[in-house]
């Protein structure tokens, strides 16, 4: 859902945000060398030279805005996303401009100061934002900027639409009412009435009080949909189409155009973009490669602990299914008794579990267990994060039970991930899991394989549901 003056609102955007980066720069420069709240270190380079780096601060910021959808309507970005792409564009750009400053040698040139420009423009982005965010506000409070919009067929796509205005009233959108030929006017769905028959669309539209009209046909209603969109056509009024497909593709579907021809993908799965990919697998041998260096002390005290205090061997290997639905053996540090392989493979493991020894309690307990992965993750089998692998009889199992379960295997399994980080690990909700899988396969970007691999280090590692 976009404004209709969304680009020239834009426009005026670009040229505050200009003005902002601007200020935050001269007022960063003026704090450092003409106050006494800072040293003057730094100064031997003169004022135009300074100024001089705005060519490259102003455009450069200004795409690192557009990347991180800062432009995108207030009506639809709630505040904490905006503030939190803000922030994320700033350090990005701070850190570009100071490794920059470093390649060409750079070296009188203040890095307190730009340290300070950068706090000072995420404040003065974050009050001009909310500045907006107030002004429109207020005008739609006074029946400004309100867009009035009249949906056509009842269905479970038009009352999900009337419960996600209702639940957003901040994005300004006032459903007039429904058309509908199988449902009787008078009726009324969370504060919207069902109002005529279809028949009204063309009068309804003539007297001209429509900022939009929303097609929400039921499935077997498709027939109809053509000539509704020639009437909203020929009559000017924007017109959206809302799917009545949730039951079919609950996910993000998009589209792609084949030489003229729209065909519409039932998920959105970010990975299967080659450059994303690259980009996921790049930092997967380089996270895992250091992460091996570093804690090979810790992984030599859990080695002797384990080989000292029960028989059999120091490394768990167990079958999963991964990326492609294809097999592998994920390694473990051994927690538990030797058993029998057939008893093994069907049976999770439940709190106070008899097979398992007493270091490895504590290593199930703060996922120390699981550091071996990350040889799978030098491998390929694995990622830093991603759902993580089950054994092939519970994927036999699930595939049957859970709908969507096996979307899981569209990309590489995690020694982390979404689930774990909001408490789904080990005997809890099987269904919740896969819930938090696929919003992490849908919605994936490398800001988010970050998120998650820092809150792993507070949520992830020891969890009380981990036996």
């Amino acid at each position: 859902m976009i404004k209709d003056n969304q680009r020239y609102f834009n426009r005026l955007h670009f040229l505050l945000d200009v003005l902002v980066i601007v200020g935050s720069y001269m007022l960063a420069w003026y704090l450092k060398f003409q106050t006494e709240f800072f040293d003057h270190i730094g100064d031997r380079l003169s004022f135009e030279k300074y100024m001089f780096a705005l060519w490259g601060i102003v455009p450069g910021y200004l795409l690192l805005y557009l990347a991180f959808h800062m432009y995108t309507s207030k009506r639809v970005q709630g505040r904490r996303l905006e503030i939190g792409n803000i922030i994320k564009a700033n350090i990005l750009g701070v850190l570009g401009f100071i490794t920059l400053l470093y390649v060409i040698g750079q070296h009188d040139f203040s890095r307190e100061m730009v340290v300070i420009f950068f706090v000072i423009n995420v404040m003065a982005e974050v009050a001009l934002r909310m500045f907006i965010r107030y002004v429109l506000r207020m005008m739609r409070k006074k029946g400004f900027n309100i867009k009035h919009i009249l949906l056509v067929g009842y269905s479970r796509a038009s009352e999900a639409y009337i419960d996600r205005m209702a639940a957003f009233p901040q994005w300004g959108y006032h459903v007039v009412g429904i058309l509908d030929d199988n449902v009787e006017a008078g009726t009324n769905y969370n504060g919207t009435n069902v109002i005529g028959k279809i028949d009204l669309l063309e009068k309804m539209l003539a007297e001209n009080t429509l900022d939009e009209v929303a097609i929400t046909l039921g499935l077997s209603e498709y027939s109809k949909l053509e000539k509704l969109v020639g009437i909203c056509e020929k009559s000017g009024v924007h017109t959206q189409f809302v799917p009545d497909y949730n039951n079919i593709i609950p996910s993000r579907p998009y589209t792609e155009d084949l030489m003229g021809l729209p065909v519409v993908n039932i998920r959105y799965v970010p990975l299967s973009n080659t450059f994303n990919a690259f980009v996921k697998r790049v930092i997967d041998i380089i996270g895992s490669a250091v992460g091996i260096v570093v804690i090979s002390p810790l992984l030599l005290i859990i080695s002797i602990l384990v080989k000292c205090t029960s028989k059999g061997p120091l490394i768990f290997r167990q079958e999963r299914v991964g990326l492609h639905n294809e097999t592998f053996m994920m390694y473990k540090f051994r927690t538990m008794e030797v058993q029998d392989e057939k008893d093994e493979k069907k049976a999770w493991t439940v709190k106070d579990d008899p097979r398992v020894t007493k270091v490895g309690k504590i290593l199930r307990k703060t996922s120390l267990d699981e550091l071996p992965q990350l040889f799978n993750i030098l491998k390929g089998e694995m990622s830093l994060v991603g759902p993580r692998p089950e054994r092939p009889f519970f994927v036999e199992q699930f595939k049957e039970q859970i709908p969507r379960y096996m979307v899981k295997h569209q990309v590489r399994p995690g020694l982390t991930g979404w689930a774990q980080i909001n408490g789904y690990r080990g005997d809890t909700d099987i269904r919740k899991r896969i819930d938090c899988d696929l919003y992490y396969i849908e919605n994936w970007t490398f800001g988010l394989d970050i998120k998650i691999m820092f809150l792993t280090i507070f949520k992830g590692f020891v969890n009380k549901n981990a036996y």
